[in-house]
């Protein structure tokens, strides 16, 4: 079954938004309406929307300032956010100072509106080469962020995990998954919190994030320690307490081989 469209409707006219949620939840979308503007980003970065739909009609400020924020955010930006605007406003509209990914024009036209947010995925998928699990920049970005790099006092450093393998084949790709969602906010994190830079997924258990030279080692050691903090969580009791688990190999003379789990508690 194709899981529902989730969009994020931001407005302060109750009545308008009432009026959106219903007729986006007649095409079998799932809506979060949100009126109260100092909780739009904590609500879309907790749980990122498919798009998000602002109201425009008043070129309120702080929902202004919330797209700018946004689309200011590496891991958000690829987020399409179309706004709703006045037919005499769009004229004037300041595309760079809030860069909407497309707009509507009130009134609301829901045949036009239903096509615009189709084209605006669609573009997205094109445009766009975000890894579909994590969220985190492909391999076209990783490329042009480290030719950017180039002859910059800037590390590129490469992140991959051990036994993701056997882990993977043990507890399934689901709990896979899981992990490197998990790990590509740890990273995300880790590189944002450290004063910003670029971090990528290249695919599989493997990722790749860029930081002046001078953060490089201390970003390491945060995405290290976080990871180790919370991976006694990534098995079961029985594991836990053996220490370790075991997995298959594809070699037929050798049946089995053991992952050790890391030291818990980390020391």
């Amino acid at each position: 079954m194709k899981p529902q469209l989730r969009i994020t409707l931001v407005s302060t006219d109750q009545a308008l938004a009432g009026h959106l949620s219903i007729r986006l939840q007649s095409k079998v979308y799932q809506v979060l309406s949100l009126s109260r503007l100092a909780g739009v980003l904590g609500s879309i970065y907790s749980d990122p929307p498919d798009i998000v739909i602002v109201d425009l009609a008043e070129l309120d400020p702080e929902i202004l300032a919330i797209v700018k924020s946004m689309k200011a955010d590496c891991y958000f930006s690829t987020i399409p956010v179309l706004g709703l605007l006045s037919g005499p406003r769009v004229a004037e509209f300041d595309w760079q100072g809030c860069p909407l990914d497309d707009f509507v024009t009130l009134p609301v036209l829901y045949p036009e509106l239903f096509s615009r947010i189709s084209l605006s995925l669609q573009r997205l998928q094109r445009v766009f080469d975000n890894n579909p699990l994590t969220r985190l920049p492909g391999n076209t970005s990783i490329q042009q962020a480290i030719e950017k790099a180039l002859g910059k006092p800037m590390a590129v450093c490469y992140v991959d995990i051990n036994n993701f393998k056997p882990y993977n084949d043990v507890y399934g790709f689901s709990h896979g998954d899981g992990v490197l969602r998990m790990l590509a906010r740890i990273i995300f994190n880790a590189v944002n919190e450290s004063g910003g830079g670029f971090a990528g997924h290249i695919g599989g258990d493997d990722f790749v994030y860029l930081v002046p030279l001078e953060r490089a080692e201390a970003v390491a050691k945060t995405v290290i320690a976080n990871f180790t903090t919370i991976v006694a969580d990534l098995f079961g009791e029985e594991e836990k307490t053996k220490g370790f688990y075991c997995a298959k190999r594809p070699t037929p003379r050798k049946c089995s081989t053991t992952a050790r789990l890391p030291r818990w508690p980390p020391r």
